[in-house]
């Protein structure tokens, strides 16, 4: 992947990576913390493993709703997410592909190394994820992540 196509977002939360993986595998958990507020999650349907399908409906405070489909290309627990909305269900290809991203996990001192790559197909498409804002809302996101693991 060409560095002009990604995107990284780095941090150590401080909670263990079975708590942070449950963040990502429980859809209540999740509705919690994937959207930075004032959005919301109120519609989250997936299946957790290679293969496996995703729809995230994402919620404006003004009503403006953002559906995302997509499937997961692999799924390690505890480790390793790596998801893509270039498919919406089995290899179904979408109408328009975005994103790839790789979602990682790494125990260090009972914290987790979280490391959340977005990959995208074109130059055009990461600046526009950038000035959507990708650092901010994601470091958001992760923040309420983090929240959430330390209450687990």
């Amino acid at each position: 992947m060409q560095p002009e196509h990604e995107l990284v977002l780095r941090r150590t939360i401080d909670a263990p990576v079975s708590a942070v993986w449950r963040c990502w595998a429980e859809a209540e958990l999740k509705k919690k913390w994937f959207c930075p507020r004032p959005w919301t999650t109120p519609i989250i349907e997936e299946d957790l493993r290679t293969g496996g399908e995703s729809f995230i409906l994402m919620r404006g405070p003004d009503g403006e709703e953002m559906p995302n489909h997509g499937v997961y290309l692999e799924v390690i627990p505890q480790r390793k997410i790596v998801a893509t909305d270039a498919f919406v269900s089995a290899w179904v290809p979408s109408r328009k592909p975005f994103i790839t991203m790789i979602t990682t996990f790494e125990e260090q001192d009972s914290k987790t190394l979280y490391d959340w790559r977005a990959l995208h197909w074109t130059a055009e498409d990461k600046k526009n994820h950038e000035n959507m804002g990708f650092h901010e809302g994601w470091g958001m996101a992760a923040d309420q992540m983090e929240e959430v693991a330390k209450s687990l």
